[in-house]
């Protein structure tokens, strides 16, 4: 896979709620394929879903059963090949250490906010960096509303917000993944 060395997360602990206090947010089972898909799409070593409740984790896990081994891996073959990049992880940190036994190395972390920070980096200058291929990336989507200030300023990188034309900025964690994706990888972005 050409950019195997890339990597999705959705995080849903650590979240923050509209106070700002640290939350644990639900999965839905629309960001199973709603993400993997693209992740498959466009070649990444993996998508991660991190989860520590679990309550959640068995739901979870049952969908990864269902498209890669049960029915659903027979029904659907296309979903279930994109499902087979989704793994269920307790936390972050579990995360880090899988991608790192799996690659040799830690990945670089990229946050993504709604907001800027000192080390925002732009779609291009990402795009250019993962295309050298000399790093591993973890790109981290959040839940909620956003990851903690304190997490997303740990990171590596922060990419640059999703503005449209006005101030209004609330998208799903499907679709802003969908278009982070495509501004990252697709072959056709016109720029």
């Amino acid at each position: 896979m050409k950019n195997s060395h890339v990597y999705i997360s959705v995080v849903h602990y650590p979240a923050v709620n509209k106070n700002g206090k640290w939350i644990v947010t639900s999965f839905t089972t629309l960001d199973f394929h709603d993400i993997a898909r693209p992740a498959r799409t466009y070649e990444l070593g993996g998508y991660y879903i991190v989860q520590p409740l679990e309550a959640q984790q068995f739901v979870i896990s049952e969908q990864i059963k269902y498209w890669t081994e049960g029915f659903g891996s027979k029904f659907n073959p296309k979903r279930s090949a994109a499902g087979s990049l989704v793994k269920l992880v307790s936390s972050i940190t579990e995360m880090i250490e899988d991608i790192k036994n799996n690659t040799g190395k830690y990945p670089k972390l990229i946050a993504t906010s709604a907001k800027k920070y000192p080390q925002t980096i732009s779609y291009k200058d990402l795009r250019e960096k993962i295309e050298k291929k000399d790093d591993i990336y973890l790109i981290l989507m959040g839940t909620g509303w956003g990851m903690p200030e304190e997490l997303v300023k740990s990171c590596d990188y922060v990419l640059e917000p999703i503005l449209g034309p006005g101030d209004w900025n609330h998208l799903s964690v499907r679709n802003a993944s969908a278009i982070i994706l495509d501004r990252l990888f697709s072959i056709n972005r016109g720029l």
